[in-house]
């Protein structure tokens, strides 16, 4: 794998991203297992059901499938079937962890791409017409869909437990 020099702006947007995934596990830190099991909205997720998503259908998706075309990853998206449904017998840690592990593949498969790269896969017929046209873009989408998933987060906590992120109590 041929390591790509230092892009300030892929650093400037993946500096971006972390501070959302930090908001992600941030949120839910404490929470106890039951909680983080327990859906609280009429939708049925769950806190960790959500953060699966995350990390399958967000990190490995985008990045390691669609934006640098890893045989792997691609096969690991055929093998998930729901990941908002985590099954009783995955402890909340493995979970937590897979999420963390994907960002670290996610960002060193970012760093090995330039900005304008296209996506070197892309699912046929999964989102119709729409295409995201390069690794910019894919950035781009992903910190708003992690934005957006932490904010669920944060309701979700608050409606747990009262918690409220950046918030002194």
């Amino acid at each position: 794998m041929t390591i790509a020099p230092v892009d300030t702006e892929i650093e400037s947007l993946l500096a971006c991203l972390h501070g959302q995934r930090r908001h992600v596990l941030g949120i839910v830190e404490g929470l106890p297992e039951a909680d983080l099991r327990r859906p609280v909205l009429p939708s049925g997720w769950s806190c960790l059901g959500l953060i699966q998503h995350l990390t399958h259908d967000v990190e490995l998706f985008w990045f390691r499938a669609v934006a640098g075309g890893d045989p792997a990853a691609i096969a690991a998206l055929r093998e998930t079937a729901d990941a908002w449904q985590v099954g009783d017998d995955v402890p909340a840690q493995v979970v937590l962890e897979a999420y963390r592990r994907q960002i670290e593949l996610a960002d060193a498969a970012v760093r090995t791409l330039r900005a304008d790269a296209p996506p070197a896969w892309w699912p046929d017929g999964q989102f119709g017409d729409w295409r995201l046209g390069d690794l910019r873009e894919i950035l781009l989408h992903v910190i708003t869909e992690t934005a957006c998933h932490a904010g669920h987060l944060d309701a979700a906590r608050e409606l747990i437990d009262g918690r409220r992120w950046m918030v002194l109590s």
